[in-house]
């Protein structure tokens, strides 16, 4: 004999199977909103990071050595910074102890370094190298996204003297003679060279020759 109570539950149980059918989101909406929202945050997020990031790291980088320099002063000095289309060359060579090991961190100790930064919106920079009698060094060129765009040096272009024009996207003239060209993507550029140190008694040399690495406006030239 069906009672009352068991007629209820059993005109109840479609609904509770109803129920029991749907899916997660459909039974949580406000919750899988807020999770998809939060996945699609973090994703694009996490791509725009991971993209803009050695843009950011380059800024950095800029305002540290424009700012700064990269050789510390000594006695509680001021820093004294590099100044755009200006090229600097380190008198040493780098080392954990040196007091700029966190900018050289990872560097090569056998080679001097120079650092400079480029801004070619208003017109070309000019970078002349000495005669390296056939010693190694490069200068490397690096735009704003940290990509390496062209090289100077001893495996590209060999250790004669020369007159490198480095122009930037929009610039429209003729090369003048005696220059070779080198087109950036961006009108800001980073500049390291690198000047080999075959030993103690050659760092004095290399030092010297790495001061000759210099840069001048086209129009100077």
């Amino acid at each position: 004999m069906m009672t009352a109570k068991n007629s209820s539950e059993k005109a109840a149980s479609p609904a509770v199977s109803a129920a029991s059918g749907r899916s997660w989101p459909a039974r949580h909406p406000r919750l899988f909103t807020f999770l998809l929202s939060a996945v699609i945050v973090w994703g694009v997020g996490a791509v725009a990071y991971i993209y803009f990031y050695p843009h950011l790291i380059f800024n950095a980088w800029e305002k540290a050595i424009v700012n700064q320099g990269v050789s510390p002063a000594e006695n509680g000095a001021p820093a004294v910074g590099i100044p755009v289309n200006t090229i600097y060359a380190m008198p040493d060579l780098a080392s954990p102890s040196s007091k700029n090991a966190n900018l050289l961190a990872g560097a090569n100790h056998d080679t001097l370094y120079t650092f400079g930064f480029l801004d070619l919106s208003k017109e070309p920079e000019v970078l002349d190298v000495p005669d390296m009698a056939g010693r190694y060094y490069s200068v490397q060129f690096i735009d704003s996204w940290w990509d390496v765009f062209a090289y100077v040096g001893r495996r590209t272009t060999g250790t004669q003297a020369g007159d490198f024009m480095i122009t930037g996207p929009g610039w429209r003239g003729t090369v003048p003679a005696g220059l070779t060209q080198i087109s950036s993507p961006d009108n800001s550029v980073l500049v390291i060279g690198r000047v080999l140190v075959v030993s103690d008694s050659d760092l004095p040399t290399a030092y010297g020759l790495a001061k000759l690495i210099q840069l001048a406006p086209l129009s100077s030239n």
